[in-house]
């Protein structure tokens, strides 16, 4: 079971190192998930590069692209090895590059298949192995379709699924419009949890408030977040509180501003660019005073030559001239 019931979603070209050590800094508990990685990159690849996280990160999953077992069951075991809490296979991602790979949304049309995936990395590694999928694909999207699906990757040992309450349309819609086009229908997911009550189920798709997740929490087991946690990261630490009611102390933007810029002179010395940090950071004010002017000073000044971590607190200034 996993061990909070919040998690934020493995988002391409978002939830890097750099973006999750940002959002540890919200909420204590909350999972937090890798960018999907190809299990052939980190066969063949750079593994520090793709896979490295500070161990502030825990409880914190790689999420793995791929459709061969046996290359899944390695990379899971690199991963594993590494350190991460969990390993979850990607169902779910509808893009064309991800298609023609043969992995991601469209192996939901290969259920068998993918029973073979979960049961070759639960064999490899002790963590749990996990699953994230949608609701359906194409004119696949009816309960029976879904039922199949679940019932093979809980037969192979798996124990928890992430279910996107969307179907994925893999022909005709991009990336984006498959999170917004598509309807979303919870009760669909609501239903996964009815007829497979041993399964822990988490909810992904279109959660933005406390009393949406808290609403999806009476029915499943978890809810995972993608877009409103990175844009307004102050959403977790809100529902912490409104999850565990243990007296969490909500962070402060001087308290973020300062352990962010002390983690960005440790990375900017080992040679990551400021930007690639400063850039998981412009949500901080959302929704709050002094927003535009934290946004127009870190992204102006990150762009100056010489820029330095300085920058955080001088931004941080700019946002709250009055403190």
């Amino acid at each position: 079971m996993h061990a909070d019931p919040i998690s934020v979603a493995p988002m391409m070209d978002w939830t890097d190192r750099h973006c999750r050590y940002f959002l540890r800094l919200f909420s204590p508990r909350v999972r937090l998930y890798t960018e999907m990685i190809v299990a052939q990159a980190i066969l063949r690849g750079d593994r520090a590069r793709l896979l490295g996280f500070d161990p502030s990160e825990h409880p914190v999953a790689l999420q793995l692209g791929g459709s061969d077992p046996a290359m899944l069951a390695e990379a899971a075991t690199i991963g594993a090895s590494i350190g991460y809490d969990e390993i979850n296979l990607n169902v779910g991602c509808p893009s064309d590059r991800v298609q023609s790979a043969t992995f991601g949304a469209c192996l939901m049309a290969r259920p068998r298949l993918v029973g073979d995936c979960v049961r070759a990395m639960r064999a490899a590694v002790a963590v749990p192995v996990t699953v994230k999928c949608r609701i359906g694909i194409d004119e696949n999207d009816d309960w029976e379709f879904l039922r199949t699906f679940v019932a093979n990757i809980a037969d192979a040992g798996c124990r928890t699924v992430i279910v996107h309450a969307r179907k994925a349309m893999l022909k005709g819609l991009s990336p984006k419009q498959n999170r917004e086009v598509p309807p979303l229908d919870y009760a669909r997911a609501w239903r996964v949890k009815r007829e497979f009550p041993e399964l822990n189920v988490i909810v992904n798709g279109g959660l933005r408030t406390v009393p949406q997740v808290t609403e999806q929490l009476a029915e499943v087991d978890g809810v995972m977040l993608g877009r409103e946690a990175y844009h307004n990261p102050l959403l977790l630490p809100a529902l912490h509180l409104a999850v565990h009611d243990d007296g969490l102390a909500m962070p402060t933007p001087e308290s973020i501003v300062h352990a962010m810029q002390k983690y960005a002179e440790r990375q900017v010395a080992a040679g990551t660019p400021l930007r690639s940090i400063s850039r998981h950071m412009l949500g901080l004010f959302n929704g709050r005073a002094g927003a535009r002017a934290w946004r127009r000073a870190l992204s102006e000044g990150v762009s100056r030559d010489g820029a330095t971590p300085a920058l955080f607190t001088a931004a941080l200034r700019a946002a709250s001239p009055f403190q």
